[in-house]
Parts: structure tokens; C-alpha cells; sequence
């Protein structure tokens, strides 16, 4: 009997074993390192896209200032604000922040529910803001991450409709979370 089972296992678990390697190779050559890392878009962020690099150009020739450049990006639930620059530098070196209003409200800040503006309703504008990072890192429950805080104590709204904030492909869901650092390019 062990002889009839050893012979009638062995193709079936010889082309079991070569039918799991076949597809690990697959799997594997698949497996391939794009121009830039995803982010929540699913597109990776591609420095060389003329869209980004004319807009990446435009803020080199921003003057040095003691104000960041803020953009609001809001998903249901969580307590990020969104993310900072410094002048002059692309969106792909901003950091997603958790903002200390001790000194003054972010700009939404309106209640989450009712009738009005609600809260997020400035998703993707763009601010120019003074303050500082605290050198405190704050823990945001409903995305698990652990977040840089920014102590805001000015704002001012420098455009409604900025355009995309990575690369022109993303796409937005407000029951999706941002990547927690922008994507970086190569």
C-alpha cells in the first residue's frame, strides 16, 4: 500500500510543487520598484511629470519667510489638519501635522455636525501660515499615526482651488487616509 501511494502522490505533488513555483516566480517578477513611492493616489509620486516640475519650480522661486504654506486635507473622522511646507520647499518635503490651537482655531474649525459649514469643509485650500512645530509628536487614534504638532498662531487663505497636491493624478476620498509622509521622488 505505501508503495501505491508513493506512487500515485508523487506527480500530483511534483506538479503541485511546480505549479507553486511558477506562480511565486510570477509573483516575484511582478514585484517591480517604480519612479516614486505610492501614496494614496495609487499613482507614486513622478517627479518628472511636467505638471510637477513646472509647479515644483514655481515654489523654488519663492522668497524665504517666516510663515509655512499649509493644505488643508480632511478625512471623515480623524484629527490631522493637513499638511506644511516652508517656503520654498516642493509638497513632497510637507509634513502631515496634528495643529495645537492653543494660541488660535485652524481654519475650519466649526462644529463636525449641523447645519453651516462643517468641519473639513476646506478640504485641499491652501494657507499661509505662522506658527511653529512643537517638537512634540501627538498620537491621532483614528489613523494610527503619530503626527508632528504645529502650534498655529496666524493664518490666511491663499487660494480655494490650488490644484493637486502631489501629482496631478490623485484622487481623493474623504474615508481614506493620506499617506503619512507625501511621497518622495527619486
Amino acid at each position: 500500500m505505501t508503495e501505491v501511494w508513493s506512487r500515485s502522490v508523487s506527480p500530483v505533488a511534483g506538479w503541485l510543487v511546480s505549479l507553486g513555483c511558477v506562480t511565486f516566480g510570477l509573483l516575484l517578477s511582478s514585484c517591480t520598484t517604480s519612479t516614486g513611492t505610492t501614496g494614496s493616489t495609487g499613482q507614486g509620486y513622478r517627479s518628472n511629470h511636467p505638471a510637477v516640475k513646472a509647479r515644483d519650480a514655481r515654489i523654488a522661486q519663492e522668497p524665504p519667510a517666516t510663515y509655512y504654506y499649509g493644505r488643508r486635507y480632511f478625512v471623515d473622522g480623524t484629527r490631522f489638519w493637513g499638511y506644511v511646507r516652508k517656503a520654498g520647499q516642493p509638497w513632497s518635503e510637507s509634513r502631515l501635522v496634528i495643529m495645537d490651537e492653543s494660541i488660535r482655531h485652524q481654519p475650519d474649525r466649526v462644529p463636525e455636525e449641523g447645519e453651516g459649514l462643517n468641519h473639513g469643509y476646506d478640504h485641499n485650500w491652501e494657507y499661509r501660515i505662522w506658527g511653529s512645530f512643537t517638537n512634540q509628536e501627538i498620537y491621532d487614534p483614528n489613523s494610527n499615526f503619530i503626527l508632528p504638532e504645529f502650534r498655529l498662531s496666524k493664518y490666511e487663505l491663499v487660494s480655494k482651488n490650488p490644484g493637486f497636491l502631489f501629482h496631478p493624478n490623485e484622487t481623493y476620498n474623504p474615508r481614506k487616509l493620506p499617506p503619512k509622509h507625501p511621497p518622495l521622488p527619486n
